[in-house]
């Protein structure tokens, strides 16, 4: 699923396709903006911040958030598209390259000057070059909820989703029920920046550091299955902010005290 690795991967290869590249081809196709033609601008670049991505074309930014599903695929124009044209939200065309966003379910069109309030809110970012460890444990621990949450949470720390807090709570000991101003903020964070920032250029993220297929995590999606370490049966719970964003948690009850 996208977390900050993913995004930062999807901005990268944009980047590299479209950058510097006129535009031949802009369809939107959501509502607010179906009319909406950049035909002819140039693409400036594209960045990504926590789950946001960013692609800068004229004096306009193309903001997307990928949620749970959403994709960016690259094609050569006129390349046959692996997925139904219903699915599609957003193409992106110069003479070279097609960027194509399927299934996104987040696309807004603003002037670049005002880009800043689609994150101004987030906490920071581990995979930025500004990344403030201080103001996100900072952050962490004056959140009165459970660490799982208060990781999940992207005001608190940019980039972090379900998995990554899965596997990060279990490499440290601690039970995603943990309530975050009780935890050693710093250390956590410390090793979630380092995962990520090893994720972040990797195809497929690992958390074991075994790249065969089923072996990339230790506790995520391994509910009933016996834990990598000890042999317990992996748990599974829930938790969320609320009822209508709780989220699916996976915990070694021996490991994670």
């Amino acid at each position: 699923m996208p977390e900050g690795d993913t995004v930062h991967r999807a901005a990268r290869r944009l980047d590299e396709a479209l950058a510097n590249h006129q535009v031949t081809r802009f369809d939107l196709r959501v509502p607010d903006f179906a009319t909406t033609d950049l035909t002819g601008a140039t693409v400036r670049g594209c960045a990504s911040y926590g789950k946001h991505l960013l692609l800068r074309i004229g004096d306009h930014t193309l903001h997307s958030h990928l949620r749970m599903d959403g994709a960016w695929h690259l094609y050569r124009p006129g390349q046959k598209w692996q997925h139904p044209a219903f699915a599609v939200r957003a193409i992106v065309g110069t003479a070279d390259r097609e960027a194509v966003g399927v299934d996104i379910a987040e696309i807004e069109l603003l002037p670049t000057r005002d880009e800043g309030r689609l994150i101004e809110h987030l906490g920071p970012d581990p995979l930025s070059d500004d990344w403030d460890a201080a103001e996100a444990a900072r952050r962490l621990h004056a959140d009165a909820r459970s660490i799982h949450v208060a990781l999940l949470d992207q005001r608190n720390v940019a980039g972090f989703g379900n998995v990554y807090a899965a596997e990060l709570l279990f490499l440290r000991g601690t039970l995603p029920t943990t309530p975050a101003a009780g935890i050693d903020a710093a250390a956590v964070l410390d090793l979630g920046a380092r995962m990520i920032r090893a994720n972040r250029d990797r195809p497929e993220r690992t958390f074991t550091g075994v790249d065969r297929p089923g072996q990339h995590t230790w506790v995520h999606g391994r509910a009933g299955r016996p834990c990598r370490r000890c042999g317990t049966p992996i748990r599974r719970g829930q938790q969320g902010a609320d009822p209508t964003r709780e989220r699916v948690t996976f915990w070694c009850p021996t490991c994670q005290r």
